[in-house]
Formats: C-alpha cells, structure tokens, sequence
C-alpha cells in the first residue's frame, strides 16, 4: 500500500515527502534528547550534593553536633572548606526551624521560593550514582516554604532518602537537595544544599537555540534545493515528457525544446539526442512511407501488364503471338520478384546498418576484390573488361567504413554500368587522392550516358530511365548507393563522359 503510494507521487513530492518524514523522526529525537538533557545534567549536580550531604552527616554525627544555633554555627565555620564550591548550605531541626546558613543566620525562611518542582531520586547505594525517578511539579503562583517542603518530605515514603528540588525564577536556576540527619537512629534534623544552577538551564536554552536554528536552516536548504530541483530539472524532465507523449499520440500541439536543447548538461545532451532521434525516427517513417508507395506504384505497373497478357493468351491461338506474350509474362514476373527481393534486402541492410560499425580500412584492396570478381563473370558472359586504376600509384587508400557496404556500393555502381553498356566495352573503375587528403572513387564506363538535365534525379528510388532489360534490376540500385554514401558521409555525383562517350559515377569520401 505504502509502495504503490509513494509510485503514485511524482519526483518533488516523492522528495518533499522522504524529507518530512525524517525531518519528523529527526525532530521526534530531538525533543526526546532535549526532555531527557535537564534530569542528567541535574542528576550530575546532585550526585555531588548527596557526596557532600553524606559527608557533613558523617562530620555531625561524629563529633556529636546538636541541632542548636551556636553548635551549628561553630560547625559551619570549622567545615566551611566542604562547602568552597557550593552556593548554600542550610540546617533545619526536627521543629522545621532554620539552625543554621551559610549565607545569613538570619535569613526569614519563609521567603524561600514561588516555584518549586520536586526532583525525587533513588539513591542506588551509598556510594554509586542516583537514578531520577520522577519530578513533581508546583504551581507558579503556589508560595512554597520550607516548612511544607520539609513537612512532604518528612511525609513521604522514601523518608529518608536525599530529595532534590529545582527553583526557578526570573533570572535564577537553583537545585536544592535535602535530606534528614540521623543521629543514634533517630532523626535530629535537616540538611540542605542549594547551588546557582544557571549553567543548566544556558546549557538547555543553547540545545534549544541551535537545534531551532539547525531546523531552521535544514527547511530552508530542503525549500531551495526543492526549487532549484524542480525549476532546473523536474520541469526540463517534464517537458521532454510531455514533448514525447505527443510525439507518440501525434497531436499537432507544439512544445519548444530549443531551450532545453541549448543547456550545456545531461538534460540538454539528453533533448538534443531525444530531438535528433524523433526527427530521425519521422524521416524514417516518412521514408518507409514514400518508399511503399513507390513499391506499391512500381508493382502495379507490371501486374497491369500481367493481366493483360494472361486475357490475350487466353484467348489467343497464334503461337507466335502465345510466344511473345510467354516473353511479356516472364518479364513482368522477374521485375515483379526482383523488386520484392531488392526492397526486401534494404529493409535488412537498415537494420543491420545500425548495429555494424565502421573501421578504418583500404579502399583499394575492397575495390580490386570486386572488380575481380565481375571480370570473373562478365568477361566471359559479355566480352566486358573491368580496369582498375590506381591514379596516385599508392598502396593504401584508407577510409572510415564498413567493409562490406563499401563493396555493395562499387558492386551496385559496376551493376549498373554493365546494364546500359554493350558487349565488349571496358569498364574503369580509378582510385585517388586530391590535395585534401580526400580519397575519390570513379566508375567510368562507355555506354549510352544520361539523357537527364539533372543527373541527380538517377539517384531516386525506381527512376524510370532503364536498360531494356529491366527485368533483370528493380530501380533501387543506384538509390541504395546514395544511401550508404551518405552513411559514410561521403558525396556522390554522376555525370557525362566529356571526351568520350558513357557516364561516370564519383565518390569522394572524407579525410581519414
């Protein structure tokens, strides 16, 4: 339940919401520490008390003090070094009457305090340290004096026992512990120690002012690292979201990521790989699109033709005739299938495209593998002779690219040039290096050329410029070229042989 409602949030409350609760388990710590501060620093305070307390009883009981003004007084004066690092030392008989002061003999005890809050501790042993118990705590405006306190005190059941109050006033923090004197297992008395205890409640208000400040300072960090979270990223994240949805549900609502795009970070690399894959992903639909189309364009053509045959030579009973349309059905038939292969190999050389990588290799040891294996079969098919020439006589020809598509390439392009030239003409296929270090590929044949103004229109899925043998290529060769120059960032030009007859194809690949 708790998973599926923290999946429901978004990234800012997902944030905003693991901050509260460890801002509230942080603060529920803090007032537990804080609540727990006061009772050992004054525990620490008292354990010193009660070690003086005991101390003075053992002195009293020893040297047989009584409970009188003047012996207390001899007392006090003789002992005083007990009591150097204390405020006040206080002696009360069994009547509640003051007997003895540190301060004044003559202190009214009845003005002692207006509130009082009762520590009580359990002393363990004689010697080891106390445990706080409870504390009970005395209306402000209730006038405590020293008789009740004595009186509660004497009344309670841990009679016996040092008792510790706290007084707090205006400006002042004092701890006060009592507890009775037992002379020949008979209480005589009461002693009592009060000290200025300012230094645990400053010790208590500094806690308290730095975890508010530190409180303080966290929200503000958690609120600006919020805004920066959510103006600088959140909001980037969000639109590229929204930007993809309606990609996605192609709705002609407009989201300008330029701005995203211009960052100098991951979420400005981020936007422009999302952009450059959208616009690559709509050229390729666009281009699959287009390219259907002109499949579908191209088929019906000899389908139109098909059907018309099979009609005549149903009907038809001239065996010349039967043969020439025979002749018509297994022309438009190879075109037919020679598409549908041809458009079928594209479709995997686009997806085999974007897993190969390129490499440097030698264009020229690519480029006589290949003319060598055509000379192999057109030589003697055709009396067609392929030529290699190595322009700058040099043994390497490097460049940036994929092996094999390099050689469909110079295969498409030799393809094409034995299509529209005659029996026993030469085909040359030259390699150089200009000035810039580019490497170019020429194919020169010596055929009919182009009869095209634009020659860049050769390049165009199923031009209709063909050999009369158009059985035997489908129109997507040259077209095929282009594309896989492209990719190898390369340019491709054609045009007409201007001393000779024939055409040449030029390839100029990049510097290595």
């Amino acid at each position: 339940m708790f998973n599926n409602f923290l999946k429901s949030l978004s990234i800012l409350k997902k944030f905003l919401f693991i901050n509260s609760i460890i801002f509230l388990i942080i603060g529920s710590l803090t007032i537990l520490y804080l609540n727990n501060v006061k009772p050992n620093l004054i525990l620490k305070k008292t354990v010193n008390h009660i070690q003086t307390i005991d101390n003075t009883i053992d002195h009293i009981t020893r040297l047989n003090i009584k409970f009188e003004e003047d012996d207390v007084r001899k007392f006090l004066f003789s002992t005083r070094f007990l009591f150097q690092n204390l405020d006040r030392v206080i002696l009360f008989d069994n009547e509640y009457d003051l007997v003895g002061d540190t301060d004044t003999l003559d202190l009214d005890p009845r003005s002692f305090s207006k509130r009082l809050d009762i520590v009580e501790l359990e002393i363990l042993d004689n010697k080891t340290s106390k445990k706080v118990l409870e504390t009970k705590n005395i209306d402000k405006e209730q006038t405590i004096s020293w008789k009740d306190i004595l009186t509660n005190y004497e009344s309670s059941k841990d009679f016996g026992k040092p008792y510790t109050f706290t007084q707090e006033g205006y400006n002042q923090f004092s701890l006060i512990t009592i507890k009775n004197v037992i002379l020949d297992e008979n209480s005589i008395g009461f002693l009592a120690i009060s000290e200025n205890a300012n230094d645990i409640r400053s010790a208590i208000d500094e806690r308290k002012t730095f975890i508010l400040r530190t409180g303080i300072f966290i929200a503000i960090v958690i609120f600006i690292f919020s805004f920066v979270l959510n103006r600088y990223f959140l909001k980037p994240i969000k639109n590229l979201l929204n930007y993809t949805k309606i990609i996605k549900d192609k709705s002609r609502k407009k989201i300008n990521i330029e701005e995203l795009k211009s960052r100098n970070d991951e979420l400005g690399a981020l936007s422009i790989s999302l952009d450059d894959m959208t616009l690559e992903l709509q050229r390729r639909i666009s281009h699959a699109e287009n390219f259907s189309t002109d499949l579908v364009h191209e088929i019906r053509n000899p389908l139109t033709s098909l059907k018309s045959a099979s009609e005549i030579l149903h009907d038809t009973e001239d065996a010349t005739q039967r043969g020439k349309l025979i002749d018509i059905l297994s022309h438009d038939v190879q075109r037919i299938e020679r598409l549908i292969t041809d458009y079928s190999q594209m479709l995997k050389d686009e997806v085999a495209l974007s897993k190969e990588k390129m490499k440097k290799i030698n264009i020229k040891l690519i480029a006589q593998s290949v003319v060598d294996d055509f000379n192999n079969i057109y030589e003697t098919k055709k009396g067609i002779k392929i030529e290699l020439n190595d322009i700058n006589n040099l043994d390497e020809y490097f460049i940036i690219g994929i092996e094999n598509r390099i050689e469909q390439i110079i295969a498409n392009l030799l393809d094409n040039s034995i299509s529209f030239s005659e029996n026993n003409q030469r085909i040359s296929v030259e390699i150089s290096k200009n000035v810039k270090k580019q490497i170019i590929l020429k194919v020169i044949d010596q055929g009919r050329g182009f009869k095209e103004t634009s020659t860049s229109k050769i390049f165009n899925r199923f031009y209709s410029n063909r050999p009369d043998k158009f059985g035997e290529h489908s129109g997507l060769g040259l077209n095929i070229v282009k594309n896989l120059v492209d990719l190898h960032g390369a340019t491709i030009n054609a045009s007409n042989n201007i001393d000779q007859k024939g055409a040449n194809v030029e390839i100029i690949f990049p510097k290595v």
